[in-house]
């Protein structure tokens, strides 16, 4: 019996996660200003940075740059936030409470990659969206830096199928991207800016 397409169950897998996030994150308020950008940032960084920094120890997977070139979100997230257009500082946000995402496993790492990797593509909608309204601010990281991101999703997707095959790494990855998704909606729900989000409202 043939495989299962990866990105096919990956999308499965996360699409009630990520109808969540659309309507909880910051940028989702009815008339985002540069506050909400902070708060947006904020929230992003407290989530990849000890993603990113667990990824640092690996070199295999979404981690090996034979197959898919590092391009760390942090630099942007930060230069951002350093930024003097934004105003008033950081709001303080908690350690979630969610998933640690802390999983040897290669297929695991695929699917929080592909969670990492699709917000480029969600980011360039919402600059598209905020850039007008949000300048001066550059918007750095919803821009990628002047980087479209098609190229490299498109990169991402090619090696993800490569890499990613049989049902029981499908399955690994499938996990990978669901307890991503729910690590940044854990942190959300404690977050000053946005309402909570019911934990009905996440299909298992």
């Amino acid at each position: 019996m043939e495989s299962p397409d990866i990105l096919a169950a990956l999308r499965e897998a996360t699409a009630s996660r990520h109808a969540v996030l659309d309507q909880a994150m910051p940028l989702a308020a009815h008339e985002p200003t540069l506050h909400h950008y902070r708060a947006h940032l904020a929230l992003l960084r407290h989530w990849i940075a000890p993603i990113e920094q667990r990824q640092a120890h690996y070199h295999d997977g979404p981690q090996d740059a034979a197959l898919l070139p590092p391009a760390p979100h942090l630099p942007l997230l930060d230069a951002d936030l350093a930024d003097p257009a934004l105003p008033g500082p950081a709001p303080a946000i908690a350690a979630p409470a969610g998933p640690a995402l802390a999983h040897d496993d290669a297929a695991y790492r695929w699917g929080v990659a592909y969670v990492l990797e699709g917000s480029r593509l969600g980011g360039m909608v919402l600059y598209r969206c905020l850039a007008q309204r949000l300048a001066p601010h550059p918007l750095r990281y919803l821009h990628n830096d002047g980087t479209a991101p098609g190229p490299r999703w498109q990169h991402f997707l090619r090696v993800l199928r490569e890499q990613v095959r049989t049902p029981a790494a499908i399955a690994t990855a499938c996990a990978g991207a669901r307890d991503a998704f729910d690590s940044l909606i854990a942190l959300q729900s404690q977050h000053p800016l946005t309402p909570e989000v019911p934990a009905r409202q996440v299909a298992a």
